[in-house]
């Protein structure tokens, strides 16, 4: 298994809402960790599942997200643990 880098620049990409009264838009983050912990700690749950995690040429869906925000390898501490 390839070790995955936390520390690496990302894009958030948050779904778009039907009724668009969301104000949450496509986000830079200095590292995967930061943009892991606001995906996951921040942003309303229902709209993880059609968001995107740009890390430099690859691209994560909401459940990829969820499996790298718990993994161990993560590095930042966790909200409610």
């Amino acid at each position: 298994m390839t070790t995955f880098d936390y520390t690496a620049g990302a894009g958030l990409y948050p779904c778009k809402t039907v009724r668009r009264t969301n104000r949450l838009r496509y986000k830079r983050f200095d590292s995967v960790a930061e943009a892991l912990r606001f995906a996951i700690e921040d942003m309303p749950a229902s709209m993880l599942r059609g968001s995107v995690l740009e890390v430099e040429e690859a691209r994560y869906n909401g459940q990829q997200m969820r499996e790298l925000y718990e993994a161990d390898a993560y590095p930042l501490p966790r909200r409610g643990r």
